[in-house]
């Protein structure tokens, strides 16, 4: 990982087998597209946006876009909208607009756009490159880095997918504060996901600035980017393909998580997902007698702090048990699960009781969530 630092604009690079990726996070960035153009200038360029962001950015954005030819196609916003049969109806508008290997895809969004964005640049024509502008918190720090790209089935989240890097993402933190309540709260659990598995000073310095964070203050937006980011890159770095097990870390919450979004049909949120998901393995390695009780409790807290709820929703246990069957981390039919050794070290693995697990999630407690 290389990182660069202007006055306003910070610059990190990944590197995957097959290409760079670059990362530039300025502030305004939006409002000032110039950094683009290097990508953009003399290319056909298809847009994928959703139809809450167009509102807000699509018509500044393609204004200040400098391109041989733009196509503009936008999506419902949320999770229902990554599906195979959006795949099929976005690759045949680029057939039918006769796009070539040469073109740009651009994803204007969040993770959903990311992720169906990048699916389909995985697989037209083979593979085609594409950038990403996430423009929600969760995308800025994770789902956006990576080349991590997939679609969802009936039988649960991200089942299809490829590994393909964008060639630009082009961060600007100060749009966060068009967000709503809900979906900065959400966001949140991913960038407090990095301090507990994989760094206990970054969730420290996340304990100490969350108020900012929560205020939209810009400078402790950019720094908790920077650092998720920086996390993340280091890790992909040393397992690009998941192969290794430690990219698995990543996924600290997402066992139980995938399965409460999947199960609620995706009313819940991925990262209010995720934070029932992080504690749960919070809990289980503190039954396990891994983790300290404090803490689980400091867990806890920042999660509460974040506005998170940690309660379930109206969910049974056997509601979850398909999908937690279907994880991708599974091996041999057994549930594999990242836990944490201690705050700030996480693991993957199998050495866990699934009777105790299944306890856990029985005793969960529940409530009347109010998007029920």
């Amino acid at each position: 990982m290389k990182t660069l630092q202007g006055d306003s604009v910070q610059s990190l690079r990944l590197q995957s087998p097959d290409r760079e990726s670059h990362i530039l996070i300025q502030p305004e960035g939006l409002q000032n597209t110039q950094h683009l153009d290097s990508w953009t200038k003399d290319r056909d360029v298809f847009v994928l946006s959703d139809e809450t962001v167009a509102q807000l950015y699509l018509a500044p954005f393609l204004k200040q876009l400098h391109s041989r030819r733009k196509v503009v196609h936008l999506i419902p916003p949320g999770e229902t909208s990554k599906t195979i049969e959006q795949f099929e109806l976005i690759t045949r508008i680029l057939v039918e607009h006769h796009f070539g290997r040469d073109m740009l895809l651009i994803g204007l969004g969040g993770g959903v756009v990311g992720d169906l964005g990048g699916f389909i640049a995985a697989t037209y024509h083979r593979g085609v490159d594409y950038l990403l502008c996430p423009t929600t918190l969760i995308a800025q720090t994770d789902a956006s880095v990576g080349g991590k790209t997939a679609v969802n089935l009936a039988a649960g989240k991200n089942l299809i997918g490829a590994f393909h890097h964008p060639l630009l993402v082009y961060i600007d933190p100060l749009i966060l504060r068009t967000l709503p309540a809900r979906e900065l709260h959400s966001g949140l659990a991913e960038v407090i996901k990095y301090g507990v598995a994989l760094d206990l000073e970054n969730f420290e310095w996340l304990e100490n600035h969350l108020d900012g964070l929560l205020a939209f203050d810009v400078l402790d937006l950019q720094e908790a980017i920077r650092m998720a980011l920086a996390l993340k890159i280091a890790v992909v770095e040393a397992d690009p393909e998941e192969r290794l097990g430690r990219r698995a870390l990543l996924n600290l919450g997402h066992t139980f998580g995938h399965a409460i979004e999947s199960a609620s049909n995706y009313r819940v949120l991925h990262g209010e997902a995720v934070a029932i998901g992080i504690l749960m393995a919070a809990d289980l390695s503190s039954r396990q007698g891994w983790l300290e009780s404090s803490a689980r409790d400091r867990i806890q807290s920042i999660l509460e702090r974040a506005h998170l709820e940690l309660t379930l929703p109206s969910l049974r246990t056997e509601d979850l048990m398909p999908y937690l069957d279907r994880d991708k981390k599974n091996r041999n039919g057994r549930l594999k699960l990242v836990l944490l050794e201690s705050l700030g070290k996480a693991v993957l693995t199998e050495q866990f009781a699934l009777t105790e697990t299944i306890d856990m999630l029985n005793n969960w407690p529940r409530s009347n969530w109010s998007i029920y």
